[in-house]
């Protein structure tokens, strides 16, 4: 499984964002597709993620600012990012985790995208 990310970019504080993800394979199901950022080779951390059921969680840092959503039918999350700050820059990543349509799971991430925040 494959995930395709795009919408990042350089924009000024307080302005706005869009990132979007779109799983592509062999899927069955998406339990979960997800953000996580990583600054300079550190650990990654949960931005936020989305279950099947529409159940989000969101790091304390975005809540109130950052909004998970996903469109089940296109295999696709989204990342609505407003309000942003500096410390929100970092490369994010795009996650997926299901079941492929052969029956193992599966756990795949994208291509990091390069979010940067100007004060």
């Amino acid at each position: 499984v494959q995930l395709q990310a795009s919408g990042g970019g350089l924009v000024q504080a307080g302005g706005s964002l869009r990132l979007s993800c779109v799983a592509s394979g062999s899927i069955s199901t998406i339990s979960e597709m997800g953000w996580y950022r990583q600054a300079d080779g550190s650990m990654v951390d949960l931005v936020a993620f989305v279950k099947d059921d529409g159940t989000t969680k969101y790091a304390e840092s975005v809540k109130g600012r950052f909004t998970m959503s996903r469109d089940n039918a296109k295999n696709s999350a989204y990342l609505q990012m407003n309000s942003l700050k500096p410390e929100d820059t970092d490369v994010y990543y795009c996650q997926a985790r299901g079941r492929t349509t052969t029956g193992p799971p599966f756990n795949s991430w994208g291509q990091g995208t390069q979010i940067t925040v100007s004060s």
